[in-house]
């Protein structure tokens, strides 16, 4: 809900209000509605306010605790702050704001680094204690909420967007190769620490750092996801039942931490139908929904809303269709592009980047059906690597790298050569301890690792751009926890045969539809949308005028990757481009990406970073 910015000085030197005022303006289309900065010596805090929670004065930021001598800078919800607040008042903690934000700094006084611990919901914050001498980051345990940082033996500087860290300047952009590797196998997946400039970082979900004012900063997890079975089994039903009550229980915890009224992006697929019905279960009247559709092309319809209309009808929303012609998709992608804190390769960033500058005119903030593929096993690849056995590292890898390492030296110019370090972080990753079948390792890894750096990412930034706040329930954590305990039928459904048996609320067996995935899902679904949405195949954002790469989307490319920057910056090589150019169209990733797409929106986003 906001954007944060600071400099953090390890020297004995003063914080640069300057560099925070460049930061905090860089970070402005975050937080629109209030800005404010924070110096005390050696620490300087910046702050974006986009309000949702106490829209009054008393929770502006940086927010400053004179009792305890603390500071923060916090962006994201806090979703039990209410419970949390009560607790920290009967210990006899005194507010003077309605809002979440204060609620760190009382948790942080009574519990110290521990208090990470009492949070749930999205966050990523710095707060500075006064007394200890010390500042301390944090970020949410699924990596819903970004946080990047710059550290050298004089300085941390730290802010919630790669180019907001790079425009306080003096910024090492070196290209990390091992970054670049995994840029370009894992769909543009970075994982943290890393970004593609060696002196950029990000804190890993789950991780807090101590930063002494005198003394090494320590980086720290606080919450790992373990994959294995509970102690005490649970048949199908009860699985059902209990993952039913989770997710109700984060979706009444996402819209009462508001105090503006919140909508909901319903695709027109069985995540975001799910939410729908169960808000309208809730009691939320004349609840607000909004679908985007583009112009079609001849092998794709370009919207959803067949499926998107039944829902909104089912359960009487106020519902928004927008319909964006394919010339506006090609005219503002430079304009998306520019607002990616990373170079992403997912085409429905322009998608999610127009849908959210129309609803912001109507709400600032939307529930979205964000991973609920990987935590349910969504994706048409899951159960292919679970049947095959092999290799864990080949199983994987066959099915989900863009390219094989051989590729990627053919790609790629010398400089940036080296070993396959995406194979060796993916087999580190499968090889985790706790984690009962291999599935789990894989859906533990997607969801804690390649989730955050893509779709989360792609989501927060896109929305985020327009003061828009989009909230991720299926990522709530203790739904995440319980999700990954769950048997993999649970998940990918019975795949044996077209049928298997459901168990409806009084715990009766039906027999229903069998074999799509996120199987307990569908459970939970059935009787409340329409079966249509329910048995439907699997539906990905459509973006046909950049799916198929022909006529202006192809010569928008072309000019990119013949352009003198991209011959000049040199990581390119040029008879690999000349080969996709030859027949884009045939040069796809397993996952049916576009090749040609991954070079020119990484160049176009250099381009616009470092140019």
């Amino acid at each position: 809900m906001c954007g944060i910015s600071g400099d953090i000085r390890l020297d004995q030197q003063l914080a640069c209000r300057e560099t925070i005022v460049r930061m905090n303006d860089r970070l402005a289309r975050r937080g629109p509605d209030d800005t404010g900065i924070y110096i005390d010596g050696a620490v300087g805090f910046g702050h974006r306010r986009l309000s949702i929670i106490d829209l009054s004065e008393k929770s502006h930021q940086p927010f400053v605790d004179a009792q305890h001598d603390l500071a923060l800078v916090f962006n994201g919800v806090i979703y039990n702050y209410r419970e949390l607040r009560s607790r920290l008042a009967a210990e006899g903690h005194h507010f003077v704001s309605e809002g979440d934000s204060e609620v760190i700094l009382k948790a942080w006084a009574q519990w110290g680094e521990s208090c990470v611990d009492h949070l749930i919901g999205m966050f990523a914050f710095v707060l500075y204690d006064r007394n200890r001498q010390i500042c301390f980051m944090a970020r949410d345990r699924l990596g819903i909420k970004p946080l990047y940082y710059a550290a050298t033996p004089k300085r941390i500087r730290f802010a919630s967007s790669l180019p907001a860290l790079l425009a306080s300047g003096d910024i090492d952009t070196t290209i990390d190769a091992q970054a670049l590797h995994h840029q370009f196998t894992l769909h543009g997946v970075v994982p943290a620490p890393m970004t593609i400039f060696k002196g950029v970082r990000k804190l890993n979900p789950g991780y807090v750092m101590r930063i002494p004012l005198e003394g090494m900063p320590l980086l720290m997890p606080y919450w790992d996801l373990d994959a294995r079975r509970p102690e005490t089994p649970k048949n199908p039903h009860e699985w059902v039942e209990a993952t039913y009550a989770a997710l109700s229980k984060a979706l009444r915890r996402h819209m009462l931490a508001s105090d503006v009224p919140v909508g909901v992006l319903l695709s027109g697929g069985l995540d975001s139908s799910l939410l729908v019905a169960l808000l309208a279960e809730q009691g939320q009247e004349k609840l607000q929904t909004f679908s985007i559709g583009f112009d079609d092309q001849p092998e794709e319809a370009g919207n959803e809303f067949f499926y998107s209309d039944q829902v909104a009808e089912h359960y009487q929303t106020d519902h928004h269709k927008i319909q964006i012609p394919n010339d506006h998709v090609i005219r503002r992608l430079p304009e998306a592009v520019g607002q990616m804190a990373e170079p992403m390769f997912a085409q429905d960033a322009i998608g999610f980047y127009l849908l959210a500058e129309q609803v912001s005119k109507s709400v600032k903030v939307v529930q979205s059906g964000q991973g609920a593929d990987e935590v349910f096993a969504g994706y048409f690849w899951y159960p292919q690597m679970h049947e095959w056995g092999g290799d864990l590292l080949r199983r994987f890898a066959r099915l989900y790298f863009d390219r094989d390492h051989g590729e990627y030296l053919r790609m790629i110019c010398p400089d940036y050569h080296g070993r396959d370090y995406t194979a060796d972080t993916i087999r580190r990753y499968l090889e985790k301890p706790f984690a009962d079948e291999y599935i789990d390792s894989v859906l533990r890894m997607d969801t804690t690792m390649l989730l955050v750096d893509d779709p989360v990412k792609r989501v927060d930034n896109m929305t985020m751009a327009w003061g828009l706040e989009a909230r991720v329930p299926f990522l709530d954590h203790e739904l995440v926890e319980l999700a990954a305990g769950m048997p993999p039928a649970m998940k990918l459904g019975d795949r044996s045969s077209d049928t298997h048996r459901r168990f409806d609320t009084a715990g009766e067996a039906k027999i229903t539809v069998g074999g799509h995935g996120k199987h307990v899902l569908r459970e939970i679904a059935r009787g409340r949308i329409p079966d249509v949405v329910i048995d439907r195949p699997k539906g990905y954002f459509p973006v046909p005028s950049l799916k198929y790469v022909r006529g202006e989307f192809l010569d928008f490319m072309r000019d990119i990757l013949y352009s003198d920057a991209c011959k000049k910056r040199g990581i390119f090589r040029c008879d690999y481009i000349d080969t996709l150019m030859d027949s884009p169209e045939t040069h796809l990733t397993r996952i049916k990406g576009s090749k040609l797409w991954h070079l020119a929106v990484f160049e176009l986003w250099m381009q616009k970073m470092i140019s």
